[in-house]
């Protein structure tokens, strides 16, 4: 169910960020939160809760044992598609590992 519910969420969210970049570009992407306070304000809004994110992406990771550097360098750079692979792959691991203990 988890699953289903971040691909139908990384399906259309690809497709925006696909068509927002070949709009704009990459750095107008980024220009267009400054041209109003109120951008601004989601912006920043924004990078508060992906600190809160990335918070708890560093722990959960060093939790299961693995490097979190590349995981907090994607968020950074590819946004909110680095939480979302994070979690898809993050669940197809748990539920691995939960069927090795109970076998």
């Amino acid at each position: 169910m988890q699953r289903n519910l971040l691909i139908l969420v990384l399906i259309p969210f690809t497709g925006l960020s696909a068509m927002s970049l070949w709009q704009y570009g990459y750095l107008g992407v980024w220009g267009a939160a400054f041209q109003s306070t109120a951008s601004a304000q989601v912006l920043a809004d924004l990078l508060i809760a992906l600190m809160f994110i990335l918070t708890w992406l560093w722990r959960d990771a060093k939790s299961l044992g693995r490097t979190p550097w590349g995981w907090i360098a994607l968020p950074l750079t590819f946004g909110s598609f680095g939480p979302l692979f994070y979690l898809l792959i993050r669940k197809e691991e748990t539920q691995a590992e939960e069927l090795m203990l109970t076998s």
